[in-house]
């Protein structure tokens, strides 16, 4: 739309000869001379065209401004708008981005916690599990270890205080500890343990315990045992064979009721009442240790009292399986009674019968050792 109108070539040959072929552009033609046009109406004409064309170029030029105006007005229109947007974009991006922001700080302060939580986490699981290797690698020792001290301790007490009762339940439960594991080495240990259960199975019984209560029943009896010094006898005299002498029976008669027979009788009366006072003055009774009849009554409680310690001695010896002390302080209770006690009287007889069957036990029973079964779990300890 901004092509210019072309002006008509004035210089073209009239009469509408045109260039030859043949001739080079612009080439001067050798014409016959032409008359001269007109002046004044060319001119008109070019400067009509002239004016038209300025016209038409300043409407172009108008109407191209007013389009470029409108189109930039609209550019501008549409870059305030997209400005208004990217400004509102950049703050919900910037508000956003703040958030995020908060949003970050406070997810990195939670992995911080999360992070030292899982390290304290690991370091828990790690010392669980070095623990319980620990726990699997000595659960054996461990054991053994016990076991080792139980039978020690049972040993001790079967050597001191013969506790057969007390080493089988020892053995018992050391058999029944490694029973509970499935390590096939422990096998030769319970065989030792069983070997020291049969040793133990097959020793003779001594019920120490029954001994034990036969000696306290004695020793309850004692402040009630008569002694020489204050026994009393049921007849006048006894002869040096110990036998109470009789009176000789009188054929019943029937009185006659005079005042002879009165008198007779208050005399009869009177005698024998004071024959029997003058007969419980004087008693003849054979003593092997005439000093016994003398004891007074505080000596008396003394030899009561040192022989119940006797008694006791012998019951702790025979808890302690110490044979010798056990009979040697039977002997010398038995020689007590039999010194100072009367032993005619049937409570004394039953406590001296009682000391023999005591005395009769036989306490010298070897006790074995349990050396088998420690040897056995020492020696696994001792391996590498």
């Amino acid at each position: 739309m901004n092509d210019l109108p072309t002006l008509p070539d004035s210089a073209a040959p009239q009469g509408g000869a045109a260039p030859q072929a043949g001739s080079p552009a612009g080439a001067a033609v050798p014409t016959a001379p032409a008359s001269p046009p007109p002046a004044a109406p060319a001119t008109g004409l070019s400067n009509r065209n002239l004016t038209i064309a300025v016209a038409l170029l300043a409407l172009l030029l108008a109407a191209q401004a007013v389009n470029t105006h409108t189109q930039m007005r609209k550019v501008r229109s549409e870059m305030a708008l997209r400005l208004q947007k990217g400004d509102a974009l950049n703050a919900e991006s910037n508000q956003l981005v703040k958030t995020v922001q908060e949003a970050t700080r406070d997810l990195q302060v939670k992995v911080g916690v999360l992070e030292n939580r899982q390290q304290e986490a690991q370091a828990q699981q790690l010392a669980l599990e070095q623990l319980y290797n620990d726990m699997s690698r000595n659960r054996d020792d461990w054991a053994l270890a016990e076991i080792e001290q139980v039978l020690s301790t049972a040993s001790q007490q079967l050597q001191l205080a013969g506790n057969v009762p007390g080493a089988l339940i020892a053995l018992q439960n050391a058999d029944r500890s490694l029973s509970r594991s499935d390590t096939p080495q422990f096998i030769t240990i319970r065989r030792a343990i069983a070997r020291d259960t049969e040793k133990l199975k097959a020793l003779p019984s001594v019920d120490s315990v029954g001994l034990a209560v036969r000696l306290d029943n004695v020793i309850a009896q004692i402040d009630s045992l008569p002694m020489l010094a204050d026994a009393t006898t049921t007849t006048a005299y006894q002869g040096r064979s110990g036998k109470a002498s009789k009176a000789p029976q009188m054929e019943p008669v029937v009185p006659q009721d005079t005042w002879v027979t009165r008198l007779q009788e208050a005399w009869n009366g009177w005698s024998s009442e004071m024959w029997t006072d003058v007969r419980q003055l004087v008693r003849v009774r054979t003593v092997e240790h005439p000093e016994s009849m003398m004891l007074a009554p505080e000596h008396a409680y003394f030899l009561r009292e040192n022989l119940k310690l006797r008694l006791l001695n012998a019951r702790m010896a025979l808890l302690s399986r110490n044979e010798a002390a056990f009979r040697t302080d039977l002997l010398a209770a038995q020689e007590t009674l039999a010194r100072h006690f009367d032993t005619r009287a049937r409570q004394t007889q039953t406590v001296q019968t009682l000391l023999r069957q005591v005395q009769g036990s036989n306490l010298s029973i070897e006790m074995p050792t349990l050396s088998d079964s420690l040897n056995a779990v020492r020696n696994y300890k001792a391996k590498p």
